[in-house]
């Protein structure tokens, strides 16, 4: 049977561009379908009156994210894009800011953490170094962690290891409730990643990449697929009134939204979806007459609010600390990130009562925040950060497995690995899989 097209891939985040993009140097037609009017999902960037507010993803390791490195290599994109931050971390404790989380110096500085707690983290460094090499983003369900949440795995050591460094980097970074996420997909990341010190991120905004992996490629924006359904080897797509038909189709797209849209999957894709739980995230951006950041004995790019210390915040992210072009010139930009706890009840709430509730708690940490403020943004997604639940993480081993078929699947939830890089590495690894479907399905010569 004739088709309309080659591959059509639902979805224009970072896993559906890369997905697309392999593909077409592959050389199949490839169309994607977005049904947002711009790329880039999670990592798109604002522009406004002289700001770039990245709306979520906001910023790129120079260490363990070998295949985004890659990938920015083969399109050409200068180091010089991708410019190191340079700040500190800060942990919010007993009344001020303490700099040097994940830094190396922490076991020693101590970072927010009490002496004893030190003594543990040093405890588990060690452990971890032991057992690096079991460690692997790409699979972590093999991990000696086993299906243990962050919180159980936390319970070995003091408890400020937990409430002053696992929970703050899970709730901020991952969007993560520690009860609900596995401990093995945050270590290996965090063992991968390293250092600080090293992070760069993109200085045109975080949707650079997005942008780049776009030129050339068939795109087309506000289009809403409504269902997609696999028939013979043939898969029609529904798309707003008309039908399209693709000899495969990779949905790019969160895993609840991919089980709502594909109307007969497998059974064990199906067990899949529905373990790949999704947790919300909603930040507020404040753009400031002038530059203003949480005071700390080092230049803070973040600032940790543990749960044990705000109900309200996990954290403030200082943009123009990150990178100068975030805002014009004697300008500040400031982005509030909400507690994992309270986003669901502010996703209802009208707008400007989220960005009171986030400023009224930031100015706690920001003096000067309220005169300052000239405007604010709110940013929200529904499937803001894949979880790692027990459930996901014990029926990825099968889903991985699985036979190549006509509808394929990619994003983090996919790597359960919250992380640009877990889109780029399962789009990959989805374009690799459609490949090889199809070279097996072309007819013989003679």
């Amino acid at each position: 049977m004739s088709t309309d097209l080659d591959v059509a891939v639902v979805g224009a985040g970072v896993a559906g561009l890369t997905t697309a993009h392999e593909l077409h140097r592959a050389g199949l037609q490839v169309r994607v379908f977005e049904q947002q009017d711009h790329v880039g999902g999670r990592m798109h960037s604002l522009r406004h009156d002289g700001y770039t507010i990245d709306e979520g993803a906001e910023q790129i390791p120079l260490h363990g994210y070998r295949a985004t490195w890659e990938l920015l290599n083969r399109l050409r994109v200068p180091i010089t894009d991708v410019p190191l931050i340079g700040k500190s971390i800060g942990m919010w404790r007993d009344g001020r800011a303490h700099a040097g989380v994940a830094e190396k110096s922490a076991a020693f500085s101590g970072a927010g953490l009490s002496p004893r707690a030190r003594l543990d983290l040093v405890r588990f460094l060690a452990w971890s170094a032991r057992h690096r090499d079991e460690f692997d983003c790409d699979h972590p369900e093999r991990s000696p962690l086993g299906t243990a949440t962050v919180k159980e795995f936390a319970a070995r050591y003091h408890r400020d290891l937990h409430d002053y460094l696992l929970q703050p980097v899970a709730g901020s970074f991952f969007g993560w409730n520690t009860a609900r996420s596995t401990a093995a997909p945050m270590v290996s990341l965090l063992l991968a990643v390293g250092d600080v010190g090293t992070w760069r991120t993109y200085r045109d905004g975080m949707d650079l990449l997005a942008r780049r992996l776009a030129d050339g490629l068939d795109v087309v924006t506000g289009s809403v697929v409504r269902q997609v359904v696999s028939d013979r080897g043939v898969v029609r797509l529904f798309v707003g009134g008309d039908v399209v038909t693709a000899r495969s189709v990779v949905l790019c797209v969160p895993a609840p939204i991919a089980a709502r849209l594909y109307a007969n999957p497998s059974g064990e894709d199906s067990a899949f979806l529905s373990a790949c739980t999704f947790t919300p995230t909603l930040k507020v951006s404040c753009l400031l007459d002038r530059p203003l950041a949480p005071e700390s004995s080092k230049p803070l790019y973040v600032l940790l609010t543990p749960e044990a210390e705000d109900d309200a915040l996990s954290g403030i992210i200082v943009d123009h600390a990150k990178h100068p072009g975030r805002a014009p010139a004697g300008k500040g930009l400031l982005s509030l990130m909400a507690n994992a706890r309270t986003i669901p009840e502010l996703l209802q709430a009208p707008e400007q009562q989220v960005v009171e509730r986030l400023t009224t708690a930031a100015r706690r940490y920001v003096p000067g925040l309220e005169s300052a403020c000239r405007e604010h943004f709110v940013h929200s997604f529904v499937h803001g950060l894949p979880e790692a639940t027990p459930e996901a993480l014990h029926r990825r081993a099968r889903f991985m497995a699985r036979p190549v078929g006509p509808v394929e699947y990619a994003g983090d939830w996919v790597m359960l690995r919250p992380a640009s890089e877990g889109a780029v590495r399962s789009g990959a690894l989805a374009a690799a899989r459609v490949r090889s479907r199809l070279r097996a399905s072309q007819p013989i010569v003679a």
